[in-house]
């Protein structure tokens, strides 16, 4: 077994750490406390063709597995933009496979190259209030008259709501009372975020401002027949096309995090005198950086391994689960510990580590549990009964 990056891979990883150069902690402080879309670093990453990485080459993109958008989408999180930088093209990456796995070629040749090439911005509407994470239980209804849909119903969570023109959005074309199972007649769409029609109402939060999160209500919204992504009842089989890839570019935004806060600790401590020695000669202060580290490498394993299963086409639900899992609470705890390591200076915005624990407690809660994750090991790994 080879664990080292291949030299191409190496390459996209140097190169996606060039770029992110020219942002640096000053400019992620900024939009975090500005709350502005980072539109400059958005458009670096569209004119270095980045953002079809993991796209096929006939639409524009570079044709690329998940082992290479995980690569690039966690040195951007390393490079100090964490989930503000990682965010804000997240969607770009591998959020529109529906459409590659789905799409007719019309479809295809007509939605892609615009969000290859950064001319579009799209969000996800999928999570909704009262249904959360039980996806089926959504009650967004999407009615057909004629030649187009009219939607009406709520999102929540809608990430890019502000800045974007296009929205992947599933609805109930079938009420749940007329459906055998309950994963049947969700309808996806990637149609136009029509504001006439929609209201996005801006939810503050904790952290990552500079990426927006919203809650969107539609009153009527229309979507051409044409927006359609397969068959009318057959979205939710469609959306689950980008769930394994979606765990495994978080697990490695994730271990980017836990990176730059593992880095910014280990030289704070290197360099921080107390009682005439650097506290890094403590072992207090040495062992649960080292420990740090060891879960990130862990939890970078098993990332690696989860994309390797997936662009070889195998099986690879748990251990994308998997590596989502770890890698979220290694960040997590990698972040935390950077805060303490710098103590009272951990506490302010200039050292930046308190922005990156901020935004490391959002691989834990989304797009998946961490309960919702260990249920759904313990049931297809170790075969217990399904506990939900």
């Amino acid at each position: 077994m080879d664990f080292a990056l291949t030299e191409p891979q190496q390459q996209i990883r140097d190169q996606i750490l060039r770029i992110c150069a020219r942002f640096d902690d000053t400019y992620w402080l900024e939009r975090d406390r500005d709350a502005v879309f980072p539109h400059a670093f958005f458009n670096a990453m569209a004119e270095g063709n980045w953002l079809g990485i993991a796209m096929p080459e006939a639409y524009g993109g570079a044709g690329l597995g998940i082992a290479e958008a995980a690569i690039m989408m966690q040195a951007v999180a390393e490079s100090g933009a964490a989930m503000s930088g990682a965010s804000a093209i997240h969607i770009n990456i591998f959020g529109l496979n529906p459409v590659i796995v789905h799409g007719t070629d019309a479809q295809k040749s007509r939605m892609l190259p615009p969000l290859i090439a950064g001319k579009d911005k799209a969000c996800f509407g999928v999570t909704e209030p009262n249904a959360g994470l039980n996806t089926t239980a959504m009650t967004t209804r999407a009615e057909l008259h004629g030649d187009h849909y009219r939607i009406n119903g709520t999102k929540i969570w809608t990430s890019t709501a502000q800045v974007a023109n296009k929205i992947l959005l599933l609805a109930r074309t079938t009420p749940m009372a007329k459906v055998k199972r309950k994963t049947q007649g969700l309808t996806l769409f990637y149609t136009d975020l029509d504001r006439a029609h929609a209201e996005v109402r801006l939810i503050h939060k904790m952290g990552r401002h500079a990426v927006d999160s919203n809650m969107v209500f539609f009153e009527n919204m229309p979507i051409p027949v044409e927006d359609r992504i397969g068959e009318e009842g057959e979205g939710f089989r469609a959306i689950l096309h980008g769930l394994n890839p979606e765990r495994v570019l978080v697990a490695a935004e994730a271990i980017g995090i836990g990176r730059a806060a593992l880095a910014r600790a280990s030289r704070y401590a290197r360099e921080r005198i107390v009682f005439g020695r650097p506290i890094g000669q403590n072992q207090a202060i040495q062992h649960p950086l080292a420990r740090n580290w060891a879960e990130l490498e862990a939890a970078n394993l098993m990332t690696l391994k989860a994309a390797w299963l997936y662009d070889t086409g195998q099986e690879c639900g748990a251990e994308a689960n998997a590596a989502k899992y770890l890698a979220a609470e290694a960040g997590y705890h990698a972040a935390e510990q950077a805060v303490m390591t710098l103590g009272g200076m951990g506490y302010a915005q200039e050292y930046h580590v308190e922005r990156l624990f901020r935004e490391s407690l959002i691989p834990r809660i989304a797009p998946v549990s961490r309960e919702l994750i260990l249920s759904y090991l313990a049931e297809r790994v170790l075969d217990q009964p399904k506990s939900y």
